[in-house]
Protein backbone atom coordinates (compact mmCIF):
# COMPACT_ATOMS: atom_id res chain seq x y z
CA UNK A 1 0.00 0.00 0.00
CA UNK A 2 2.79 2.53 0.74
CA UNK A 3 4.27 1.87 -2.69
CA UNK A 4 1.05 3.19 -4.30
CA UNK A 5 1.38 6.49 -2.47
CA UNK A 6 4.97 7.00 -3.57
CA UNK A 7 5.00 6.62 -7.33
CA UNK A 8 8.11 8.11 -8.87
CA UNK A 9 6.69 8.04 -12.39
CA UNK A 10 4.06 10.77 -11.63
CA UNK A 11 5.58 14.26 -11.45
CA UNK A 12 4.19 16.82 -9.02
CA UNK A 13 2.44 19.67 -10.75
CA UNK A 14 2.10 23.06 -9.09
CA UNK A 15 -0.52 25.39 -10.47
CA UNK A 16 0.53 28.96 -9.95
CA UNK A 17 -1.67 31.90 -10.79
CA UNK A 18 -0.59 33.90 -13.75
CA UNK A 19 1.28 37.02 -12.97
CA UNK A 20 -0.86 40.14 -12.93
CA UNK A 21 -4.10 38.32 -12.03
CA UNK A 22 -5.84 38.27 -8.66
CA UNK A 23 -7.98 35.51 -7.11
CA UNK A 24 -10.48 38.22 -6.06
CA UNK A 25 -13.08 39.16 -8.72
CA UNK A 26 -12.92 42.72 -10.01
CA UNK A 27 -15.00 45.41 -8.27
CA UNK A 28 -18.17 46.60 -10.01
CA UNK A 29 -18.17 50.00 -11.70
CA UNK A 30 -18.59 52.97 -9.34
CA UNK A 31 -22.21 53.59 -8.25
CA UNK A 32 -23.49 50.20 -9.35
CA UNK A 33 -22.77 48.32 -6.11
CA UNK A 34 -24.65 50.86 -3.95
CA UNK A 35 -27.82 50.83 -6.05
CA UNK A 36 -27.96 47.04 -6.13
CA UNK A 37 -27.26 46.76 -2.40
CA UNK A 38 -30.03 49.22 -1.47
CA UNK A 39 -32.47 47.53 -3.80
CA UNK A 40 -31.76 44.08 -2.35
CA UNK A 41 -31.97 45.36 1.22
CA UNK A 42 -35.29 47.07 0.50
CA UNK A 43 -36.78 43.83 -0.84
CA UNK A 44 -35.40 41.85 2.09
CA UNK A 45 -36.76 44.42 4.57
CA UNK A 46 -40.19 44.32 2.92
CA UNK A 47 -40.22 40.52 3.02
CA UNK A 48 -39.22 40.45 6.70
CA UNK A 49 -41.92 43.00 7.61
CA UNK A 50 -44.48 40.89 5.73
CA UNK A 51 -43.40 37.76 7.62
CA UNK A 52 -43.56 39.59 10.97
CA UNK A 53 -47.03 40.96 10.20
CA UNK A 54 -48.30 37.50 9.23
CA UNK A 55 -46.95 35.97 12.44
CA UNK A 56 -48.45 38.79 14.56
CA UNK A 57 -51.80 38.15 12.86
CA UNK A 58 -51.53 34.44 13.63
CA UNK A 59 -50.67 35.26 17.26
CA UNK A 60 -53.77 37.48 17.45
CA UNK A 61 -55.90 34.66 16.01
CA UNK A 62 -54.56 32.29 18.67
CA UNK A 63 -55.43 34.86 21.34
CA UNK A 64 -58.94 35.20 19.95
CA UNK A 65 -59.48 31.45 19.90
CA UNK A 66 -58.19 31.03 23.47
CA UNK A 67 -59.84 34.13 24.94
CA UNK A 68 -61.18 33.10 28.35
CA UNK A 69 -57.93 31.37 29.26
CA UNK A 70 -55.40 33.34 31.26
CA UNK A 71 -51.67 32.99 31.76
CA UNK A 72 -50.56 32.93 28.12
CA UNK A 73 -48.43 35.85 26.95
CA UNK A 74 -49.59 37.25 23.60
CA UNK A 75 -47.97 40.70 23.57
CA UNK A 76 -45.39 41.62 20.96
CA UNK A 77 -42.82 44.04 22.33
CA UNK A 78 -40.99 46.67 20.32
CA UNK A 79 -37.18 46.37 20.37
CA UNK A 80 -36.07 49.74 21.74
CA UNK A 81 -38.87 52.04 20.63
CA UNK A 82 -39.89 53.40 17.24
CA UNK A 83 -37.07 53.42 14.69
CA UNK A 84 -36.08 51.83 11.41
CA UNK A 85 -34.54 48.47 12.25
CA UNK A 86 -31.59 47.07 10.33
CA UNK A 87 -31.96 43.68 8.68
CA UNK A 88 -30.31 41.72 11.47
CA UNK A 89 -32.65 43.20 14.11
CA UNK A 90 -35.67 42.54 11.88
CA UNK A 91 -34.54 38.94 11.62
CA UNK A 92 -34.19 38.74 15.43
CA UNK A 93 -37.71 40.15 15.86
CA UNK A 94 -39.07 37.65 13.35
CA UNK A 95 -37.29 34.76 15.06
CA UNK A 96 -38.50 35.88 18.51
CA UNK A 97 -42.11 36.08 17.30
CA UNK A 98 -41.78 32.68 15.62
CA UNK A 99 -40.46 31.18 18.88
CA UNK A 100 -43.28 32.77 20.89
CA UNK A 101 -45.83 31.56 18.33
CA UNK A 102 -44.50 28.02 18.63
CA UNK A 103 -44.60 28.28 22.44
CA UNK A 104 -48.19 29.57 22.47
CA UNK A 105 -49.30 26.82 20.09
CA UNK A 106 -47.72 24.23 22.41
CA UNK A 107 -49.36 25.73 25.51
CA UNK A 108 -52.78 25.84 23.82
CA UNK A 109 -52.38 22.27 22.58
CA UNK A 110 -51.44 21.08 26.08
CA UNK A 111 -54.35 22.95 27.68
CA UNK A 112 -56.76 21.66 25.06
CA UNK A 113 -55.64 18.11 25.74
CA UNK A 114 -56.11 18.53 29.51
CA UNK A 115 -59.51 20.18 29.03
CA UNK A 116 -60.66 17.34 26.78
CA UNK A 117 -59.55 14.81 29.43
CA UNK A 118 -61.43 16.77 32.13
CA UNK A 119 -64.64 16.78 30.06
CA UNK A 120 -64.32 13.02 29.66
CA UNK A 121 -63.76 12.77 33.43
CA UNK A 122 -67.00 14.68 34.06
CA UNK A 123 -68.88 12.21 31.86
CA UNK A 124 -67.30 9.27 33.74
CA UNK A 125 -68.14 10.93 37.06
CA UNK A 126 -71.79 11.38 36.19
CA UNK A 127 -72.03 7.79 34.92
CA UNK A 128 -70.38 6.25 38.02
CA UNK A 129 -70.04 8.67 40.99
CA UNK A 130 -69.01 5.94 43.46
CA UNK A 131 -65.75 5.23 41.61
CA UNK A 132 -64.79 8.95 41.68
CA UNK A 133 -65.31 9.71 45.40
CA UNK A 134 -64.72 13.30 46.52
CA UNK A 135 -63.49 14.35 43.06
CA UNK A 136 -64.19 17.94 42.06
CA UNK A 137 -63.88 19.46 38.56
CA UNK A 138 -64.43 23.18 37.95
CA UNK A 139 -65.32 25.19 34.86
CA UNK A 140 -61.75 26.51 34.80
CA UNK A 141 -60.51 22.92 34.41
CA UNK A 142 -62.53 22.52 31.20
CA UNK A 143 -61.60 25.96 29.82
CA UNK A 144 -64.92 27.72 30.33
CA UNK A 145 -65.64 30.92 32.26
CA UNK A 146 -67.72 30.86 35.41
CA UNK A 147 -67.69 29.31 38.87
CA UNK A 148 -69.63 26.09 38.23
CA UNK A 149 -68.13 22.82 39.41
CA UNK A 150 -68.98 19.13 39.52
CA UNK A 151 -68.39 17.40 42.86
CA UNK A 152 -68.79 13.68 43.59
CA UNK A 153 -70.08 13.42 47.18
CA UNK A 154 -72.26 11.12 49.26
CA UNK A 155 -76.01 11.62 49.31
CA UNK A 156 -77.28 12.34 52.87
CA UNK A 157 -73.84 12.89 54.39
CA UNK A 158 -72.21 10.17 56.54
CA UNK A 159 -75.16 7.81 56.13
CA UNK A 160 -74.83 7.95 52.34
CA UNK A 161 -71.10 7.42 52.62
CA UNK A 162 -71.65 4.27 54.72
CA UNK A 163 -74.36 3.01 52.38
CA UNK A 164 -72.29 3.94 49.29
CA UNK A 165 -74.91 6.32 47.93
CA UNK A 166 -72.80 8.68 45.86
CA UNK A 167 -73.96 11.40 43.49
CA UNK A 168 -72.48 14.19 41.40
CA UNK A 169 -73.61 17.58 42.60
CA UNK A 170 -73.37 20.38 40.06
CA UNK A 171 -73.10 23.86 41.53
CA UNK A 172 -75.26 26.58 40.08
CA UNK A 173 -72.35 28.90 39.44
CA UNK A 174 -70.98 31.98 41.15
CA UNK A 175 -72.80 33.22 44.23
CA UNK A 176 -74.62 36.50 43.82
CA UNK A 177 -72.89 39.47 45.32
CA UNK A 178 -74.90 40.75 48.23
CA UNK A 179 -75.14 44.30 49.44
CA UNK A 180 -72.40 45.14 51.88
CA UNK A 181 -73.42 47.54 54.62
CA UNK A 182 -70.91 50.25 55.46
CA UNK A 183 -69.08 49.73 58.71
CA UNK A 184 -69.73 52.58 61.12
CA UNK A 185 -68.41 50.91 64.23
CA UNK A 186 -71.76 51.30 66.02
CA UNK A 187 -73.68 48.14 66.82
CA UNK A 188 -77.43 48.38 66.52
CA UNK A 189 -79.83 45.84 67.97
CA UNK A 190 -81.76 43.71 65.54
CA UNK A 191 -85.52 44.18 65.78
CA UNK A 192 -87.57 41.00 65.65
Amino acid sequence: MPELLERPDLPEVEILPEEGTSPVPPAPPPGLDTALHEHDERLARRDLRRQIAAMELELAELFRSAFPRAGIEFRVGAPGGPRVLPLDELERVRDAIAARLQDVRGQLYDRGYVEQKMRALIEEMTADPASHKWLRVSNEDIGEPGCRHWHSRPRWGPLGMLMSWWRVKVSSGCPLAGRVAPSTGIRRPIAC
